[in-house]
């Protein structure tokens, strides 16, 4: 995927994911880019949202077709959650099944949903944020509900640098 396309893309899945919301949320604002990551805040509900985000430098699978595939580390400080780690696999995971999450060799197990997986608690999002300020290369597994396994590989350079971005325009 072309990095040009990732705002676009953002903006589209912040528009799907509040669109259950009687309140409006404002276009993301971009607050940089910074190497292989790009950090934004919006407004949900008069409330500020920051996250960063990435797309797969390398993307592996025996797939016909597959929509957009990126990592996201979002907060939301009115709900007083931080750190929070999710995967967009551009495919419906199979159901009941759990992604693979591996930064520099360490391996984590994350719970699926359609087409998205998180770590299953707050210390696990923590631990997670952690290990990708310290790696410099990320690997998410995943089966879709047709069976087809996909690894994508990310870069975490520009990680530590989006995430201070985020946690600075959300006052953390």
């Amino acid at each position: 995927m072309r990095r040009a396309r990732l705002p676009g893309l953002l903006t589209t899945l912040c528009a799907l994911t509040l669109a259950a919301s009687p309140a409006a949320a404002a276009d993301p604002e971009i607050l940089g880019a910074y190497t292989d990551w790009t950090a934004y805040t919006f407004t949900e509900n008069g409330n500020k949202v920051c996250y960063m985000a990435s797309e797969p430098k390398k993307a592996e699978g025996k797939y016909d077709k597959r929509g957009d595939v990126f990592v996201l580390v979002t907060h939301r400080p009115a709900d007083k959650t931080r750190d929070v780690v999710s995967v967009v696999a551009g495919y419906p995971y199979k159901a009941e099944s759990e992604a693979r999450m591996t930064i520099d060799g360490r391996d984590t197990s994350l719970f699926t949903h359609g087409e998205r997986a998180w770590a299953r608690d707050t210390a696990t999002d923590r631990k997670l944020v952690e290990s990708m300020k310290a790696g410099r290369q990320m690997v998410v597994k995943g089966s879709s509900e047709r069976g087809t396994n996909t690894t994508d590989t990310y870069s975490l350079s520009g990680f530590t640098a989006a995430h201070e971005a985020i946690t600075k325009a959300c006052g953390l």
